[in-house]
């Protein structure tokens, strides 16, 4: 979980100097970060069912040795483009590491642990995140640039060597299910097409048509699986009120983490005032905090189990997101901070807690995927809160400047919303459940 993200932080901080070294616009320099997440957001299914139906630990092994290649790739790049196109690989090796980790770690956990198991990996995720911008800027200030994809391959190293040795090899399927190809595809042009809907700026006819493509894609996908003898992704458990309002839940609380690195660099420096240093020592709270929490989060999991835990989460998420519009206004630099950490925290809880209980349901020939679905409704989630919360954000500011911080009332107001919605969805999920188990005892 540790190179995903620190793929993604690490080489946000280096657009500037990747910028500079090629004599790129900053539109094509951002196509190192879009090819990342764009390959990375629709491989994860597949990648989940493969390792679901070819082992978990040869897919992740797999997945740590592409990402570290194409590390070493992108060191070598002649041209920018080069360079993205490293990236894209990359992407693939990430995705196959975020959608079989926590898959990996529940078969080989016991359920009564399980929480503090992906509590853990949550923590080494937000480790990722926090170190990338402070590690990547050092490096890059000393050896420049390509110092950052020698990092990821070193790195990549290690965690092969981790992996190697320490997780236990599945026992050997004589009789594999055929791999549905078709479904596959769909879903992958689906989610790129959405992802660069959403990512691509400034919103021009092509958004609008990626758009298009990804609803057609989407029905053409369900009439595939409808058809297929061994499909993709099982819609009758998608159908699940549990796994369906997780699968939502995680998407919604996602976007307002995504806020929150989204909105945070202009509301700090504009209506607080601070230097960007300051603004960005400032960001790294949120990440530190999730890593702080994620291992004790998951271990009320298993103490409270994951109903309660879930609940506690998303109040304290609520907690954060009314704070985040209140307490900026009349307390300043300390108001924000306070209400971070609550978003933070809520939120490394409410994970730990669904992800929990998606898994720990999902059967054993089914968690890869189900993983993978997790990862894509958080990433969907930080793509479409990247997007409509920065366009909120913008519109609330309306055109006074951003220092006015009437932008910053104006997505926390819709990120509220969105938590009572994740809250509406479990206490549905958990109602059906309740009297699913009634009338079958």
């Amino acid at each position: 979980m540790l190179l995903p993200s620190l793929g993604i932080s690490v080489a946000n901080i280096a657009l500037p100097s990747l910028r500079a070294a090629f004599d790129v616009s900053s539109q094509e320099a951002q196509w190192v970060v879009i090819a990342y997440l764009v390959v990375v957001t629709s491989s994860l299914v597949t990648a989940g069912r493969l390792g679901d139906l070819l082992g978990r630990r040869p897919l992740l092994l797999a997945g740590i040795a592409i990402f570290s290649l194409a590390s070493l790739g992108a060191v070598l790049a002649p041209t920018i483009w080069v360079v993205v196109l490293a990236r894209a690989i990359q992407g693939v090796g990430a995705a196959m590491m975020m959608s079989l980790t926590v898959a990996a770690v529940s078969d080989a956990v016991p359920a009564e642990r399980s929480g503090t198991a992906i509590g853990l990996l949550g923590t080494v995720s937000a480790i990722g995140t926090a170190a990338g911008p402070s590690l990547g800027g050092l490096l890059i200030g000393m050896f420049g640039w390509p110092s950052i994809f020698v990092l990821m391959a070193g790195a990549g190293l290690v965690a092969a060597l981790f992996i190697g040795t320490q997780l236990p090899a599945a026992a050997t399927v004589h009789r594999r299910p055929a791999f549905d190809v078709p479904g596959a595809l769909a879903l992958m042009l689906t989610i790129a097409a959405f992802a660069l809907a959403t990512t691509l700026s400034p919103f021009t006819i092509v958004n609008a048509a990626l758009g298009g493509v990804a609803v057609l894609g989407t029905v053409a996908f369900v009439h595939i699986e409808g058809r297929a003898a061994a499909p993709l992704v099982q819609l009758d458990r998608l159908r699940r009120p549990a796994v369906a309002a997780g699968l939502l839940s995680i998407g919604l609380v996602s976007a307002i983490v995504m806020t929150t690195l989204v909105v945070g660099p202009f509301y700090l420096t504009g209506a607080l005032g601070l230097d960007t240093a300051s603004a960005g020592l400032v960001m790294t709270i949120g990440p530190t905090v999730s890593a702080i929490v994620g291992l004790p989060a998951g271990r009320i999991v298993d103490r409270s189990g994951s109903t309660v835990a879930g609940y506690f989460g998303l109040l304290a998420l609520f907690g954060g997101t009314v704070a985040m519009m209140l307490l900026p206004g009349s307390l300043g630099l300390a108001g924000y901070v306070f209400s971070l950490v609550l978003i933070t925290s809520g939120y490394a809880l409410f994970q730990a807690a669904n992800n929990t209980a998606l898994m720990t349901g999902a059967p054993r020939d089914q968690r890869g995927v189900t993983s993978a679905m997790l990862a894509l409704g958080r990433n969907v989630g930080l793509i479409t809160g990247a997007s409509a919360m920065g366009t909120l954000f913008s519109l609330g500011s309306g055109g006074g400047g951003m220092a006015s911080g009437s932008g910053l009332q104006a997505v926390f107001a819709a990120a509220s919303v969105f938590v009572v919605l994740a809250l509406g969805l479990s206490t549905w999920a958990n109602r059906v459940e309740a009297t699913s188990n009634q009338h079958s005892s």
